[in-house]
């Protein structure tokens, strides 16, 4: 028996408990983390959404959808599944990396899902031959599939755990590599006159075209989701792919995104530099000559909102979210690494100076007001980059609140208004955004190790690290120092 069956024996651990007593109790205290366990279970029989939210109001209630569960998870439907993700090179060899090797993909197939999670890789890109050609001397499997291993593992929410990934664990799982370098945006191909390929946004289709004929015509929900330049690529792809599959015939496939770590702002850097390569290029300098060389393409209803020649705003996501039909739940760290790094803000290991401070708490301030009329986000006051394909993305917080289960919160939200237009649901937030200051205010943030001791540190330390002033600060705040410390260790 499968992990199936050992969340078919908790259940039914549960139904022995009854609705009084013990039971209950119990159930009370083990809080969120055994709530999300329990919607794992829930996502193997998905025309049965688990309402965690009635357990306290109405217990009956419940428990009745306990039963119904556990009869669903009969045949352990977990045993089959494998683990693996396995390459598939595409059949049309025209659509190409940028090296001219042919694009793939890696599918892990769940016989009887119809949920598909299609994620898009990241890893920056490059905007001219002279650092293209750097790219591929050391990151040639960003620009390359001959070096692409057989098969991979899906971590985080690719991952078939429960435990890991507690509501997608029973999708249809997608993994597209990024070799196209154009933050899946390029619409030209290899020839005398172009060195490299760039087809980033006919990848996408061209996978979409290969699904439909493994399954993916009878999904219910296509989620498209990505990280770093391959979030950015959900936001400039995720129209574009719910159109082609009602093209193709397939209007009622609902087509949602997740763009991870791709909302970037095209703020003024902290110290300008030269634009030499992607690292010191200010963004929108790097993607404006970047649109042109890949032969870039940007969504139609986005690229209306601008003049001629500044199609590179709809790379921005404040910018081109407000354009978008499909909905896109946005996940940010409110101090993302990638964002200070094209910024020339570098976290080197010196204590910053006060500029760079301020510049970096600026930083959060914008970022959160971007996010502001986000129907859905999940916004940790932390300093890192990339979260859904870690395997600790389920253990970050905001206001109590962890991030499948936010996600979870959405799809529901979304299967209720499509159903009866209601309001979304109570206990179940999908706007969530952390209000404190500074970088690692929220104390479920991910762990921070000195660059030169490998120490773990936590967030006073880190502070202090990186040069905050407690008795300064403290005085601008109108509070004790001792009592600021502790505001901090809280991550009040």
């Amino acid at each position: 028996m499968g992990t199936a069956a050992v969340h078919l024996l908790l259940l039914l651990g549960l139904l022995n408990a009854g609705p009084g007593g013990e039971g209950r109790k119990g159930w009370r205290r083990r809080g969120p983390a055994a709530r999300e366990r329990g919607e794992a279970a829930a996502a193997a029989a998905e025309s049965f959404p688990l309402d965690f939210t009635a357990v306290e109001g109405n217990m009956d209630s419940f428990m009745a959808q306990v039963k119904s569960l556990a009869q669903s998870l009969y045949p352990c439907s977990a045993q089959a599944l494998p683990h693996d993700l396995r390459l598939h090179l595409l059949h049309n060899a025209s659509v190409t990396c940028n090296d001219g090797s042919p694009a793939g993909y890696y599918l892990k197939e769940s016989k009887g899902s119809r949920r598909w999670l299609l994620f898009l890789e990241g890893g920056w890109y490059c905007f001219n031959r002279e650092n293209c050609d750097t790219r591929y001397d050391t990151m040639r499997r960003l620009m390359s599939s001959r070096e692409w291993p057989a098969t991979r593992v899906g971590t985080g929410i690719l991952s078939s755990q429960p435990e890991e990934n507690p509501h997608w664990w029973n999708a249809n799982m997608v993994f597209i590599p990024y070799c196209s370098s154009d933050v899946w945006s390029g619409a030209s191909s290899k020839s005398e006159k172009n060195e490299y390929a760039f087809m980033g946004a006919l990848i996408i289709q061209e996978v979409i075209k290969e699904l439909v004929g493994k399954g993916l015509g009878t999904a219910k929900v296509l989620l498209l989701a990505g990280s770093s330049a391959g979030g950015t690529g959900v936001l400039l792809n995720v129209d574009r792919v719910a159109e082609q599959l009602e093209e193709m015939g397939y209007p009622g496939i609902q087509v949602r995104g997740l763009a991870d770590s791709g909302w970037f702002l095209d703020n003024k850097q902290y110290r300008r530099t030269d634009c030499i390569d992607t690292i010191t290029c200010a963004p929108t300098e790097a993607i404006r000559r970047g649109i042109r060389y890949w032969n870039g393409i940007v969504p139609e209803r986005c690229k209306l909102q601008f003049k001629e020649g500044e199609e590179w705003n709809c790379f921005f996501g404040y910018k081109i979210y407000p354009t978008l039909r499909c909905p896109v739940f946005v996940v940010q760290w409110l101090f993302d690494e990638a964002q200070l790094t094209v910024d020339n803000v570098h976290l080197t290991g010196q204590p910053v100076q006060e500029g760079q401070w301020l510049y970096i708490q600026n930083l959060g301030r914008e970022l959160r007001n971007t996010l502001k009329d986000v129907t859905a986000s999940f916004a940790p006051a932390c300093l890192s980059h990339e979260i859904i394909t870690r395997n600790h993305w389920t253990d970050i917080q905001v206001k109590g609140t962890s991030l499948p289960r936010a996600l979870h919160c959405w799809d529901r939200s979304l299967h209720e208004s499509n159903k009866n237009g209601k309001a979304p649901l109570k206990g179940c937030p999908i706007h969530l955004i952390d209000s404190c200051p500074w970088p690692h205010c929220n104390p479920s943030c991910p762990t921070i190790r000195d660059q030169f001791t490998g120490q773990e540190m936590n967030v006073i330390q880190f502070l202090m690290h990186m040069g905050f002033d407690v008795q300064k600060m403290a005085q601008q705040q109108g509070l004790e120092p001792s009592k600021l410390l502790g505001m901090l260790s809280s991550g009040n």
